[in-house]
């Protein structure tokens, strides 16, 4: 297990917007200005939602606030692909790749036991 294995998701998105920045900085070093202008977007909007749903005002509201996220980082892992694939520059996006991966696969999971989590509560109350 590694490291990031072990922080919460909102500490981990937050440390990914990071890397995305850094990486922003290097593809406009680069001349490539277009993607990486969707990748900054994308990358660093995954821990800002994240981060606005630790003060969600209800539990729906938590959930639409971690689906945005978990929108946003499928988004920015198809703007990583695109670079990837295209090879518009000379950089291997493979740690990127699979560091997005695992913030998918939190975020899914997250928003996948936050809706049976409501909905069981909901079918508690009506009884």
């Amino acid at each position: 297990m590694d490291n990031n294995e072990k922080i919460g998701i909102e500490e981990r998105s937050f440390k990914f917007a990071l890397e995305i920045v850094n990486l922003y900085k290097e593809l406009k070093n680069l001349n490539e200005f277009v993607i990486s202008k969707q990748l900054l977007r994308a990358g660093t909007s995954i821990g800002a939602n994240v981060s606005e749903a630790q003060a969600a005002q209800t539990k729906k509201d938590f959930i639409t606030k971690m689906t945005i996220a978990s929108k946003e980082a499928r988004e920015t892992r198809y703007w990583l692909q695109l670079l990837q694939q295209s090879k518009l520059v000379g950089i291997n996006f493979n740690n990127y790749l699979i560091e997005i991966k695992n913030i998918i696969n939190i975020l899914t999971k997250i928003v996948k036991t936050s809706v049976h989590n409501l909905n069981v509560e909901i079918k508690s109350l009506k009884t």
